[in-house]
């Protein structure tokens, strides 16, 4: 099978940073699906991976934690799948990626892709859908229905990025929160807004007065999805007492004093999606649930795809070239390569 993947370390610009591979089929064990690759997204993790392993001599290690396409052959112990599903899923990070042909994966991990996408569309939000909707329901604890939080402010910060994309899209049609945003740029606020922000503030800008010229003297629950360290103190100040504090990416921890989180007794709640998979968890199929109920979402219109680049076919140098723009820290929601030469 045709697939990407690197052995070396080696910079952005560097011709071994990935290589376009011939590799053996992979065999599904028990539990997976062997599916055929259609389209894959990128996300931050592709490049904190890249950076940071090198397999051992002789192997190759294959990125990519996002797919879309249709299964090929099912393992002996799976259950609700057969040849021929389109699905869709993000993953585990301690298993080979799916920048390939043929990918398999844990089926307790994967969910059918909704009918109304494409699979670029579709390959655009596995991981970013599962870290959403864990950190809304199941760090920060917020309840679902209409009314759920009404009265309550939720703060994104890094709105329009992957998971914001989600995030609000998910907070919007499952809560009655309100919900501002953060971005700096013009087409980054309208993205934000498009997907569900109420309001929109700048986080170049102080964001107290900001948010104090909004009405809005204190929120009850951050989202910080990326630069926490940079707004971690302005952050913990906006928050109401008893509020709760999540975020995603990886913080200097000299940058995050927990002591400054006492004094209101707020919550701290860290959310990777990749947890449950990396510890094989008695509710790791709760991540194949979970993509089933945003699939349904989908296919009724209450979400849309955060797809925003689109490139292809899938090779090593597209990749590269997605993995720079992903590096600049401008991506406006998702990338995603579809198909193969």
């Amino acid at each position: 099978m045709r697939a990407v993947g690197f052995q070396l370390p080696a910079g952005l610009d560097d011709p071994h940073y990935l290589q376009d591979l011939e590799l053996p089929d992979p065999e599904p064990g028990p539990h997976d699906l062997l599916v055929a690759v259609e389209a894959v997204a990128v996300n931050p993790v592709d490049l904190k991976v890249r950076a940071r392993e090198q397999p051992p001599d002789g192997q190759w290690r294959l990125l990519g934690w996002d797919a879309a396409g249709s299964v090929v052959a099912c393992g002996a112990e799976t259950e609700g799948f057969r040849p021929g599903d389109r699905v869709w899923y993000a993953g585990a990070l301690q298993r080979p990626g799916c920048n390939a042909q043929l990918h398999a994966v844990d089926a307790r991990l994967a969910a059918r892709a909704p009918e109304r996408l494409t699979p670029a569309e579709a390959a655009a939000m596995p991981l970013t859908a599962i870290t959403a909707w864990e950190l809304l329901f199941e760090r920060l604890g917020l309840e679902r229905g209409p009314a759920a939080g009404s009265g309550s402010v939720l703060l994104v910060s890094g709105a329009a990025g992957g998971v914001g994309s989600l995030l609000l899209q998910l907070a919007r049609r499952l809560t009655g929160l309100t919900l501002v945003g953060t971005a700096s740029r013009p087409e980054s606020r309208e993205w934000a807004q498009r997907c569900g922000a109420d309001h929109v503030i700048d986080h170049r800008q102080p964001l107290r007065p900001q948010l104090e010229a909004l009405g809005i003297p204190a929120v009850q629950h951050v989202a910080s999805l990326t630069h926490t360290g940079q707004h971690y103190a302005a952050l913990v100040d906006l928050l109401a007492p008893q509020g709760r504090f999540a975020l995603i990416d990886d913080p200097d921890p000299a940058a995050v004093n927990v002591l400054a989180l006492k004094r209101k007794s707020l919550s701290l709640h860290w959310e990777l999606m990749f947890t449950r998979s990396l510890y094989g968890t008695a509710d790791m199929a709760r991540q194949g649930e979970l993509l089933a109920a945003v699939a349904e979402l989908v296919d009724r219109g209450e979400l849309f795809s955060s797809l925003r680049q689109r490139s292809g076919p899938i090779c090593a140098d597209a990749l590269r070239q997605a993995h720079r723009r992903q590096a600049s820290g401008r991506c406006i929601g998702k990338q995603v390569l579809a198909g193969w030469t």
